[in-house]
């Protein structure tokens, strides 16, 4: 990894407005290109905006691929990495909520999200793969939304290699405080345990829908502590240094990098298809 300046947006998208949302795109990219930012983030499901309701209605604006194309021309244009989200038609019978991912050299990658939340699970299809994407300047990993729960993600993308995991989101209800407590409870570890920064965004607003998304984001170093955040009720772009060397000092420490010192062999049951319970002290 190199010294790194990344963006992350808070940003509203309205259902189906794809237009307009890919208008507030190409201003964001725009707005972290000249603040000289290599890499930005958007929420989960920008593009199409988050519904619940009837997700394979949404390209009635625009096609699924003229939408990645005018991605692709914005990171093209500007030799950036972008992360922009979109609900990604299939072959089966439901949609995907992916992140496709847009480079300097064209499309690197599109990322499925893997474990799709209760209210998701009726209406989209998950994906299988815990992908990742490299080039010659970052290696990284993307999570979206309520898999950022899910710890054994972010280990197996920690072991394969990864320097910064971008955790996009959609996630609703409460205030912008609130919510940003409610990251700081889980996205701290997840730095920390593996040893990579973090970095996040929301979408914020309220759509169509009547869903109501807090404006928060945030930078975490490796050592698991907040280097940039935001917390408010607008759109916002949030900018971090993403330093190799502070990445290499902590992952040097042996006592700070705790990834060399796992014993899998104990940890069998984690992929066991089972749900374990713990015992309760009385259940003899």
């Amino acid at each position: 990894m190199r010294d790194l300046r990344v963006a992350a947006v808070c940003m509203h998208s309205e259902i189906g407005r794809i237009r307009t949302n890919l208008d507030k795109t190409a201003f964001y990219v725009e707005k972290a290109w000249a603040a000289g930012a290599k890499v930005v983030c958007f929420p989960e499901l920008s593009l199409t905006g988050y519904s619940l309701q009837d997700p394979n209605e949404l390209y009635q604006e625009l096609g699924q691929e003229g939408v990645i194309e005018k991605v692709l021309h914005m990171a093209r244009d500007r030799k950036m990495i972008i992360l922009a989200g979109l609900v990604e038609r299939s072959l089966e019978d439901k949609p995907h909520i992916s992140q496709i991912v847009a480079g300097p050299r064209g499309l690197m990658g599109i990322y499925r999200k893997t474990h799709l939340s209760p209210p998701e699970k009726g209406r989209y299809r998950a994906g299988e793969e815990i992908a990742l994407f490299s080039d010659h300047e970052i290696t990284f990993g993307i999570q979206l939304c309520y898999e950022s729960h899910f710890p054994e993600i972010s280990t197996v993308m920690a072991l394969k290699g990864i320097e910064v995991l971008f955790l996009p989101h959609a996630s609703p209800r409460g205030e912008p405080e609130e919510k940003m407590n409610s990251w700081l409870r889980h996205m701290p570890s997840r730095a920390f345990d593996n040893g990579f920064y973090v970095v996040a965004c929301n979408q914020v607003g309220r759509n169509r829908e009547g869903l109501e998304f807090a404006g928060v984001a945030m930078a975490i170093g490796p050592d698991g502590r907040v280097m940039e955040s935001f917390a408010g009720k607008e759109e916002r772009l949030v900018l971090a240094e993403l330093k190799a060397g502070f990445l290499d000092e902590v992952r040097r420490h042996r006592m700070r990098y705790f990834l060399p010192g796992r014993r899998p062999e104990l940890y069998t049951e984690v992929s066991s298809s089972a749900f374990l319970r713990p015992r309760s002290p009385n259940s003899e």
